[in-house]
């Protein structure tokens, strides 16, 4: 027989697109529209169903960027329809390339109850199956206008990202609103021709099963009636149905379909859109379950539940029904799909502990999995954070997105730091928005790393980044694939039974320790500095609200801002969505953003200000009172307590023989030469020297900085290859205890104060940056005269451990990395760290000097960038950062420097002294928290954690009368399995692995 494949496909992609696909609306007739556009921002419903409206007509313009229009749509259904299906036709002016990143509607009906969502895949409404004929018809759209962010030139920078500098020019043309029969059987002959035309393709020319498909196609296509599409449509799909009922063998690879509309809680739209799209898609999807009874779909984010049941109560209540029903599945058990490198310690555990709560508080639900599509790579302490929430398992694809390797697993367990383990799953289909397309999943089936052991993948089924969800399309042709020869057999299901039956099928699967690096979008640990800043500042403001405000619920009485900081917690860790927190959302998130870290940080200060005046006697004795903060004693202050700190003297600050100066305090002596940079850092104590010779350390670099896309999220390892050292100086001068360094270059300049701390190996520096610069990256290094393989960055509960050298592409492609409060290099019996109060990333590399073979290992801030995508002033303006030198440090040290750094010290006026709640006798062992339990009863909750990876014993006193202890979950709740610690004279003694992080709750008598 010839080979006519081609001449087979070539027919049918065009008679599917051209005769069948239009011929599903048969006969239509145009419905009448008015709109009323709202003055400002959205409106109640309400409001937008009262409106006053007018007239406007298919191919008329509508819709300024951000804008709301809210359009009525009313017509009768002609008595000669009876008996057949009608749709609403509503095409608002979709582009249905790009769902979720363009206009959106609401339909309602005149009762104010919602109906469905639009977008580009999902313009169509029913009115009636059948219709009786000459039904009136009314809806009302609630349409945004959301501009076309990334547009036909990808990357390109534009201002429409924020409604003040977007203009009010229409963005769209309204395109059809009619009435329309709508011909299930030209529908399913769609759905039959596209799975056995996208699985044929798939399929091995060799083997029979391909060509049986073309045959049967083929067949079809003959049978179709050009001319009478509708007509001859059923007979089409006899021709296909042998094909279709071809079972899949036993040994087909099976794929769990879930329901899923990845919403981005902000990214190329605002926070306030996100609880409209919300909205869109939850009608859509409980639309769809009505209509499809084995669909399953599932939705994370607490915070998106939440919005809906505040902001659109009427679509929520469809919500909770379908989740009593079982079919609209809460998963992910976070409050957002967060970021996951940059939060710190208890914000990654209140993520959870916030998104079950919620889920348990409205739906009696708790989540056994973590749920992260799209999140940017995964800290090495994760896993522990996860157990300890009480859920085993993770799902995340975004690793497959890695540019240089290939991870070697889709199932495996995922060890932390500390030794914990989560059964993880990467789906094979590579995406969070699979539309069950034929080649979709047949690149999971041949994607899928287990074959042989395993043979079980899941695949999140929906329009997503944008929402929209899953359609009924995808549900039919998933229907088709149940058990189709040629294709993985497929099944909705939960992420809770997936992961029970992969677990059950693949119980001892390899194991992968350490982080879940990314290798891409590594620019988001820098882009928008501010939006990090806020982030890191929050995160301790609330230690130290909590701390405070406990203690002076126990020391003095003071009533305990329960509601307050459940409030300003839940703000901070919706600012750490996966878009918002790395930097790469449009200019209008990341202004807000700053508005409300401030407004944040302005209620935390009163909160503590108002504990510590509960606590600090008084104010008219003359004297200070100074309240550490930190997780160690500091200034003669014990960890959590109040008194008179003790004072240190400034360093001594003498010019130096080039025109440079000194600075000495006794342990510390640093040497700024004529130029502003320091070259010499010399411990006393130790006599060793920090800086490598002839080298300089905080030498500012700026590089070009303009990657090959993905302008925000993303750096290329080429742009190391131009460098300029910023060496000029407009003015240097002695300060009290240091030197003040003025530089200016391009556009912008830079002011830095040096300090020697009084009484510390610490130098420290304040960098003040007016920025101006466009597509640059700005750093600071550091050369240090250490010989190490790896260095200690801080994460979670702990530190991870990176290489110093690029001996395999694994290590090559770290190239820029995270860390917390500090990075710290050493050898064996000194080392220095390098803290920091508000940035991430970094990159250390080695060299060997030819002079001395000797190793200079160079550590390098990351301060800086300026992308044009997707905000195009990306970090324009004054920026200030706090870093600090520290030689001699061990890794013990430098844990406390950087609490220290990040924890400024405050003092109150008044003359008392504050005893510690709670006092840890090992410097090892950290203090994370100090709380009042969430329930209100009164009890103490301590969470602590061993910070140098080593094994520790600790006793931990309590200051005030307890009655009892029990080790507990991050949701407070007591560990059944876990043996409830001795309470003996008030103190617990605690044995921990490196790095495990326990939660005690201590009753209080």
């Amino acid at each position: 027989m010839h080979d006519d494949r081609s001449l087979v496909e070539a027919r049918l992609k065009r008679v599917l697109n051209e005769r069948v696909r239009p011929a599903v609306y048969t006969d239509s007739i145009p419905l009448d529209v008015a709109v009323w556009t709202a003055p400002g921002e959205p409106v109640p419903v309400d409001e937008g169903l009262a409106a006053p409206t007018q007239p406007i007509a298919v191919g008329d313009s509508w819709g300024a960027p951000w804008g709301t229009s809210w359009f009525t749509v009313s017509g009768t259904v002609p008595a000669e329809w009876a008996g057949r299906t009608v749709e609403a036709v509503l095409d608002l002016g979709f582009n249905e390339a790009s769902p979720g990143f363009q206009c959106e509607g609401l339909v309602y009906r005149p009762d104010g109850s919602p109906v469905k969502g639009l977008n580009p895949r999902n313009q169509w409404v029913r009115v009636g199956a059948p219709v009786a004929g000459g039904e009136e018809v009314v809806f009302h759209i609630e349409a945004a206008s959301n501009p076309v962010i990334e547009g036909s030139v990808p990357f390109e920078p534009t201002h429409l990202g924020d409604k003040e500098t977007a203009g009010s020019d229409p963005q769209y043309t309204l395109a059809r609103m009619d009435l329309a029969v709508f011909d299930e059987t030209v529908w399913n002959l769609i759905q039959d021709l596209e799975v056995l035309g996208e699985l044929m393709l798939e399929l091995p020319v060799e083997g029979a099963r391909r060509w049986e498909i073309l045959r049967a196609v083929s067949r079809a296509l003959d049978v179709i009636d050009l001319q009478d599409v509708p007509g001859s449509a059923a007979a089409a799909r006899e021709q296909l149905a042998e094909a279709l009922a071809t079972p899949a063998p036993a040994t087909a690879h099976r794929i769990s379909a879930v329901g899923h509309a990845h919403i981005d809680s902000a990214w190329l739209w605002p926070l306030r859109e996100t609880v409209r799209k919300v909205a869109r898609t939850t009608a859509n999807m409980t639309s769809l379950l009505n209509e499809e009874p084995e669909f399953v779909f599932a939705m994370s984010q607490a915070q998106q539940f939440a919005w809906i049941k505040e902001h659109r109560p009427e679509v929520y209540a469809k919500v909770k029904k379908a989740v009593a029903e079982g079919r609209f599945v809460p998963s992910g058990g976070m409050w957002v799909e967060s970021d996951t490198n940059m939060p710190g310690s208890e914000a990654m555990a209140r993520q959870f502990v916030h998104g079950k709560r919620f889920f348990l508080d409205e739906f009696g639900i708790e989540n056994d999995e973590a749920w992260l599509p799209d999140t940017f790579g995964f800290a090495a302490g994760l896993p522990q954070i996860i157990k300890a929430a009480g859920s085993k398992w993770l799902l995340t694809q975004k690793i497959s997105w890695s540019k240089i390797n290939k991870f070697p697993h889709h199932t495996f367990r995922w060890e932390g730091i500390d030794g914990t383990r989560i059964f993880t799953h990467f789906p094979p289909v590579d995406s969070y928005n699979c539309a069950m397309e034929g080649r979709q999943i047949a690149h999971a089936v041949r994607n899928f790393k287990e074959k042989g052991v395993a043979r079980r993948s899941l695949a999140p089924t929906g329009f997503g980044d944008g929402g929209g969800g899953t359609t009924r399309e995808m549900v039919a042709k998933a229907a088709r694939m149940r058990s189709l020869e040629g294709s993985a057999a497929v099944r909705w299901e939960s992420p809770g039974e997936f992961f029970a039956k992969a677990e059950a099928e693949y119980p001892n699967p390899p194991v992968w320790v350490g982080e879940l690096y990314l290798e891409l979008h590594r620019a988001t640990l820098t882009s928008q500095a501010k939006t990090k800043q806020g982030n890191r500042r929050s995160e301790h403001l609330l230690r130290e609200a909590e701390l405070w405000a406990t203690t002076a619920a126990v020391r003095a009485g003071a009533p305990y801002p329960y509601a307050d900081l459940d409030r300003v917690w839940k703000t901070v860790l919706l600012h750490q969505f996966h878009d918002i927190l790395p930097g790469s959302s449009i200019a209008w998130v990341h202004r807000e953003a700053e508005k409300t870290y401030a407004a944040v940080a302005e209620e935390l200060n009163g909160i503590i200000a108002t504990a510590q005046r509960a606590l600090a006697g008084d104010a008219t004795a003359g004297s200070a009172v100074f309240f550490n903060s930190a997780p160690h004693t500091r200034g003669g202050v014990a960890a959590g307590a109040a008194g008179p700190a003790a004072a240190g003297e400034a360093a001594r600050v003498v010019p130096g023989e080039d025109g440079g100066f000194v600075l000495d305090n006794g342990l510390l002596k640093v040497t700024v030469d004529s130029r502003g940079l320091v070259v010499s850092a010399y411990d006393l104590g130790a006599r060793r020297e920090a800086v490598a010779p002839g080298q300089a350390a905080n030498l500012l670099q700026i590089h070009p900085d303009f990657p090959n896309q993905w302008d925000a999220w993303d750096v290329d390892e080429f742009y190391r290859n131009t460098v300029t050292d910023l060496t000029g100086l407009d003015e240097l001068t002695a300060i009290d205890g240091g030197v003040r360094v003025v530089r200016s270059f391009g556009a912008s300049t830079v002011t830095q104060l040096l300090t020697l701390t009084p009484g510390s190996k610490r130098l420290d520096i304040a960098t003040e940056v007016d920025w101006h610069e466009t597509e640059k990256f700005l750093k600071a290094a550091f050369p240090l005269d250490i010989h190490a393989d790896r260095y200690a960055s801080e994460t979670q509960f702990g530190h991870v451990y990176r290489a110093t050298h690029t001996n395999t592409s694994w290590e090559y492609a770290k190239f820029e990395a995270c860390n917390h409060r500090f990075v710290h290099v050493a050898e064996p019996g000194w080392g220095v760290a390098l803290v920091n109060d508000s940035t991430y990333g970094h990159d250390v590399t080695r060299t060997v000097r030819p002079e001395d073979a000797g190793t200079t290992t160079t550590v390098r801030v990351s301060l800086l960038r300026a992308p044009r995508y997707p905000d195009p002033q990306t970090d324009q303006g004054v920026h200030t950062f706090r870093h600090a030198l520290v030689p001699g440090a061990e890794i013990g040290d430098a844990v406390r420097e950087g609490y220290d750094i990040n924890l400024p010290e405050r003092r109150v006026a008044g003359d008392a002294e504050v005893a510690p709640l709670v006092t840890v006798d090992n410097d090892a062992v950290v203090l994370s928290a100090l709380k009042l339990a969430d329930d209100e009863s009164g009890d103490l909750v301590v969470r602590l954690y061993e910070s140098t990876g080593g094994r520790a014993t600790a006793r931990v006193l309590v200051g005030t009368s307890v009655g009892g202890v029990a080790v507990t979950d991050l949701l407070e709740r007591p560990l059944a399995d876990v043996p409830r610690p001795e309470l003996t004279d008030r103190a617990v003694e605690l044995s921990l692995r490196p790095f495990e992080m326990i939660t005690l709750r201590l009753t209080r008598v």
